[in-house]
């Protein structure tokens, strides 16, 4: 399916002449530090072909180096790249949450952020015949039993339940109370809510979407600034609980990179986000254009860091 849209990318930029920058490098390597299929690896394998059709590359290889929220490949990276100006490292949300968990031999501080490139935001979900028919009677319910509440979310650290915890501490709860499951995927997940084993789920909102659109969740809010295509449902903030969250992606360089390696990288990607082939590919997963380069990225990166350490040390997970 996935090899099908790449097909279908690089034709549909080709049929529309679109015209290629000059080669900014012979070949470039993109890390996935995740398995196949996820979408660290969606990121990188959405981006050769958009590289390729903007002539910023004449090749581009695709690793994957999975384990750890990322942070094994991110060790590696930074080991075996430094200085490279051909080499980028998928991250995002959940590595800034592996690396402050797991603390590593490595961290984000050590690479050199290049772009911040997409958004996806939650949506939180009950099942269809679930008594909870607003945000405010799911906060009503964990303000009486915080634990009585069971979530279903991603493994431990993930922006969904960094997401329930921030939805506690919105409305006064104890965030180290929350009934929070974990999932390996948000499929299991999905499937735990619809038997009735969990209460509530947060997950992207493209993962929900057929579900609530077929009538088997009701979705409750959504976590981004705005509402939501295809999902009716308000925002937190017009519910009144005061918090927005969502999963971001983006590329990182290798340490060691000059100041003029680091702008032509930046300018190749920024080409590459323009490309027809990166605009179809990421309209058609769902995600939104998070688009911010350079010092701009590295300055959110520091802020993330912050924020999540906080929300972090509020469950318990960091001391």
């Amino acid at each position: 399916m996935f090899r099908d849209l790449w097909r279908g990318l690089i034709a549909a930029a080709a049929a529309a002449g679109f015209a290629a920058a000059a080669l900014a490098h012979s070949d470039l390597k993109i890390t996935a530090p995740s398995s196949p299929g996820s979408g660290w690896d969606q990121v990188a394998r959405f981006m050769k072909p958009a590289l390729l059709a903007v002539g910023a590359s004449q090749d581009v290889g695709i690793t994957n180096a999975p384990g750890a929220g990322g942070t094994i490949g991110l060790a590696e990276f930074v080991a075996s790249a430094r200085g490279d100006d051909t080499q980028l490292l998928v991250t995002g949300f959940a590595m800034v949450s592996a690396t402050l968990i797991n603390k590593p031999s490595v961290s984000l501080n050590e690479v050199t952020p290049v772009a911040r490139l997409t958004g996806e935001y939650l949506a939180i979900v009950v099942p269809v015949e679930s008594p909870i028919n607003t945000v405010q009677d799911l906060a009503a319910a964990m303000q009486a039993d915080t634990a009585m509440v069971t979530w279903a979310g991603g493994p431990t650290g993930s922006v969904d339940h960094i997401a329930a915890a921030l939805f506690a501490m919105a409305i006064n709860a104890d965030p180290t109370k929350i009934g929070y499951v974990t999932f390996f995927s948000s499929a299991e997940a999905i499937a735990a809510l619809l038997e009735g084993k969990v209460a509530v789920g947060v997950a992207a909102s493209s993962e929900l979407e057929e579900h609530i659109k077929a009538g088997k969740l009701r979705a409750l809010a959504v976590t981004g600034p705005k509402r939501l295509d295809g999902i009716d449902a308000p925002t937190l903030k017009e519910a009144g609980i005061a918090f927005e969250i969502g999963n971001w992606r983006g590329v990182v360089a290798p340490p060691g990179i000059t100041p003029e390696q680091r702008s032509a990288l930046t300018e190749t990607v920024e080409a590459m986000r323009q490309s027809p082939v990166w605009t179809e590919a990421i309209r058609q997963k769902g995600w939104e254009d998070a688009y911010l380069a350079g010092e701009a990225f590295e300055a959110f990166l520091r802020e993330e860091q912050a924020r999540l350490g906080g929300v972090l040390k509020s469950l318990g997970l960091l001391k």
